[in-house]
């Protein structure tokens, strides 16, 4: 397994994918396709905690990086999921300094945080002796810069001890910084949002954390990196079976003089 800081000490951004469906074996066809870092969305995807364990487990043997969304900034359920197997944790909705902080004392053991010790999976996959000496530095920590009130509070999250990212998530972040004007999305061109976009990079970059960006397509992921970011997630397993399906659909009925295709539903989050 790859570390991300491995990747960005060579200079090289890291290629996150996202899973939301609760399946073992979706997930190992993921974690086979090279992306460096995998991340189980327990917030939004259709899945628990009993479907990320043996998510974890089916990833393993492809060296990716695991991560997992927690569902929300909630001590019981970020260190489950670490002590299932994720070495990232994406946090959603910090809005302030002292919720960043708050998230980040969930993610290491004493004397640098509140985490419970019972790595209960993780212990065996990674070696209980060693991960209990390592584990604080291994696991990574990213706060998602979603609403107005964390716009508001940027600098001060980015200056939190313990933290090693700004995670941006331009659905929610759209919703909070329009009032509500602009429809949540991915790949956003508004000036309003590639402003707030590449405020959250800046303020990143600034207190030495991680810029990381969930786009909805490789071009705007590519666009991404050449802006400076250093984690973006490419896309996710719902919309790419959509697209990929729709796509094969309208392939034969355009050869097979069928007719126009019914538009394919588009994928969540």
């Amino acid at each position: 397994m790859t570390h991300p800081r491995d990747l960005w000490a060579q200079g090289r951004p890291v290629l996150n994918g996202w899973l939301s469906i609760g399946n073992p074996f979706t997930a190992e066809i993921m974690a086979a396709q090279g992306y460096d870092t995998l991340t189980i969305d327990v917030q939004h995807g259709a899945l628990d905690y009993g479907d990320a364990l043996p998510m974890f487990q089916a990833m393993r043997a492809s060296g990716v990086f695991p991560m997992a969304r927690a569902p929300w900034r909630e001590p019981g359920i970020v260190m489950k999921l670490l002590d299932a197997g994720a070495m990232g944790i994406i946090c959603p909705m910090v809005n302030t300094a002292e919720q960043a902080a708050e998230f980040a004392s969930f993610l290491r053991y004493p004397p640098r945080g509140q985490r419970s010790f019972g790595p209960t999976r993780v212990g065996v996959a990674h070696g209980l002796a060693s991960y209990s000496r390592e584990a604080n530095d291994l696991v990574l920590g990213f706060a998602m810069i979603e609403t107005a009130e964390a716009m508001a509070n940027l600098d001060a999250i980015a200056a939190t001890p313990g933290l090693d990212g700004l995670y941006i998530g331009p659905a929610d972040l759209a919703l909070g910084v329009s009032e509500g004007r602009l429809a949540p999305a991915f790949d956003r061109e508004e000036p309003e949002m590639i402003d707030a976009i590449q405020r959250i990079r800046e303020a990143a970059h600034r207190n030495g954390l991680k810029a990381c960006l969930h786009c909805g397509t490789p071009d705007y992921a590519a666009r991404a990196i050449a802006w400076g970011f250093d984690l973006v997630t490419v896309s996710g397993d719902s919309r790419l079976l959509a697209a990929a399906a729709g796509a094969s659909v309208a392939r034969v009925r355009e050869l097979t003089g069928q007719g126009a295709a019914v538009a394919p539903a588009k994928a969540g989050y």
